[in-house]
């Protein structure tokens, strides 16, 4: 009967278009009522799960990559990058791509990246022929790096939830990160020359110089942030702390492009959008401490073990599932509900944990914009006004390429964790 609680009723709130916070705490509540555990249990366990350190630096890391983003700090990054990239055949579209790529160590939200990237490359793009379906699904495809480069918000959680550490999660994310970067740029640059799109003017040690002057103080962010945090004089939360400072003095006094007005409207909306997080947090702290104590994992542990199952056919069992929640929920929902399922099926076939925190991240990234219920899809055609056939069709060819880079990524784990042995 508890397991009727745990699966049936969440799904079936779920296809009602129930809250995510509130379809966890029904089942949640559902599944003491018919257990044995008292019911003044959930209250312990929706506080506890917000009383974790750690858990600080996502409100603040929201709070730091929406000033970057609107206070002129990631512009000028992307800027750069512009400058930087010419006289190559898809110059412009790898430049989107670098431009994602610098944005995400900026901001937590892939929506936020695709809006801001979106609204800055995509007249570009079709201006210089690429076309606008191609244009809107690169950037509604290439947002989602977002997910997967650090600061992550979504290892953030990974690494509370599963009790794994959060810097070492960072440094494994770097590789995969640049590995789609990388992989996006090569297609880009075929695509480029099969549709004969014009070749764009050569970059100018003039205009570099002068963008890389104008971005001096925009290089320094990730600089700090994550020279801090490797350089052993602060942690992941207190890098967020650090990161808001840097944000609003660079932002307010340096750059003056932000208001003290503005500040505060910005304060509000990153106050907002972390309550919809933590109150997800919560909720789902409370799930998962109703699946750990019934026994679910250990019984599903030891029905995977029964099946005999290799542990690449595992994975890659885990891999659907994954992209399946992960075309349906946000990440950080995703997360709180699968990962006090997976993990111990994951770690009972030798699958290492921070490799498998960037298996988790990427599906669930990789479903962001995976017809046909993809948020960053959804987000795209408000935006851009793109039909979503359309995008569906534009973003397929992308799809294929982040699916083979996740087989890689899942199939090798040292793409990811070689990093982790120059901290050790």
């Amino acid at each position: 009967m508890t397991l009727l609680a745990l699966a049936v009723l969440p799904g079936m709130l779920l296809l009602m278009g129930v809250p995510i916070f509130a379809v966890l705490i029904a089942a949640t509540l559902g599944g003491i009522l018919l257990s044995i555990n008292p019911v003044q249990a959930i209250h312990s366990a929706m506080f506890g799960s917000l009383d974790i350190f750690p858990l600080l630096a996502v409100p603040l890391f929201i709070y730091a990559g929406d000033i970057m983003s609107r206070g002129g700090i990631a512009r000028r990054l992307i800027d750069l990058i512009l400058s930087m990239i010419g006289a190559v055949r898809g110059a412009l579209g790898i430049a989107t791509i670098a431009a994602c790529e610098v944005f995400s160590v900026m901001s937590g939200s892939s929506v936020a990246c695709v809006a801001a990237i979106g609204k800055t490359m995509i007249p570009a793009l079709q201006k210089n022929g690429y076309g606008t379906v191609f244009s809107v699904s690169l950037v509604t495809a290439t947002g989602v790096v977002d997910v997967i480069t650090p600061p992550s918000i979504t290892m953030i959680i990974y690494g509370i939830v599963a009790q794994q550490s959060v810097p070492q999660l960072f440094l494994a994310g770097f590789p995969a990160g640049i590995l789609i970067g990388v992989a996006l740029a090569i297609y880009v640059v075929w695509y480029a020359r099969v549709k004969k799109i014009p070749v764009t003017a050569p970059a100018e040690r003039r205009g570099v110089r002068a963008a890389a002057k104008d971005a001096i103080w925009s290089i320094f962010a990730p600089v700090v942030i994550f020279g801090g945090i490797y350089g052993g004089l602060f942690t992941p939360t207190e890098a967020a702390g650090v990161a808001c400072i840097y944000a609003i003095v660079i932002s307010v006094f340096v750059h003056r492009e932000m208001t003290w007005r503005e500040l505060w409207a910005i304060t509000i909306d990153s106050a907002a959008l972390s309550a919809q997080i933590l109150i997800i947090v919560s909720a789902a702290g409370a799930f998962a401490w109703l699946i750990t104590t019934s026994g679910y994992p250990q019984q599903l542990v030891g029905f995977v073990d029964s099946l005999q199952l290799r542990p690449w056919m595992l994975l890659l069992l885990i891999n659907f599932i994954l992209l399946f929640v992960g075309s349906i929920l946000e990440p950080p929902a995703a997360i709180l509900m699968l990962t006090p399922l997976l993990t111990p099926v994951a770690y009972a076939a030798g699958v290492d944990p921070i490799h498998f925190g960037i298996i988790v991240t990427v599906n669930l990234a990789i479903g962001m914009f995976m017809p046909p219920f993809g948020l960053n899809l959804f987000a795209a055609h408000a935006l851009f006004k793109t039909p979503l056939p359309d995008l569906y069709r534009g973003v397929m060819p992308f799809l294929f390429i982040y699916l083979a880079m996740l087989m890689l990524i899942t199939y090798v784990p040292a793409i990811t964790l070689a990093p982790l042995a120059l901290f050790k």
